[in-house]
């Protein structure tokens, strides 16, 4: 599958031991993990100012994602006729409607709260985690 990350799944994955640090692993080493160059920034930032990590520990992290990730390049694309409050949630779900993701997965309760019919599945890092163990043989 090609899964797209929301920063808030990817920071709480670095920041934090859990469920997204599992879901970041799982979809590193079975699936298409895609992101963008905006939720990369914001990571560096939130990663920096908000938890306290080292430049050197944020810049190494950015470094194994770009390596790691297909980065979504939304530029030119339409983005989706959705009502939310963030612009920024708006450029979120561009971003993953313009990599084709299979799924976008994101705790941001206003994304979640407008995934139905959208261009994109999207689901939260509890839900993404029981999708993927119900596809387990």
């Amino acid at each position: 599958m090609r899964i797209f990350l929301d920063t808030n799944v990817v920071v709480s994955a670095l920041a934090t031991r859990g469920i997204c640090a599992d879901i970041l692993s799982l979809v590193v080493s079975e699936h298409d993990l895609l992101l963008s160059e905006a939720v990369l920034r914001e990571l560096e930032r939130v990663l920096g100012g908000k938890f306290g990590v080292p430049a050197d520990a944020v810049q190494e992290a950015g470094k194994f994602l770009r390596e790691e990730a297909a980065t979504v390049v939304q530029a030119g694309q339409p983005r989706p006729d959705v009502a939310l409050r963030d612009p920024d949630d708006v450029a979120i779900l561009a971003e993953a409607v313009a990599s084709n993701a299979d799924l976008l997965v994101t705790g941001d309760r206003d994304l979640l709260d407008v995934a139905t019919n959208l261009p994109v599945v999207i689901a939260s890092p509890r839900e993404f985690w029981a999708l993927l163990r119900e596809e387990d043989p």
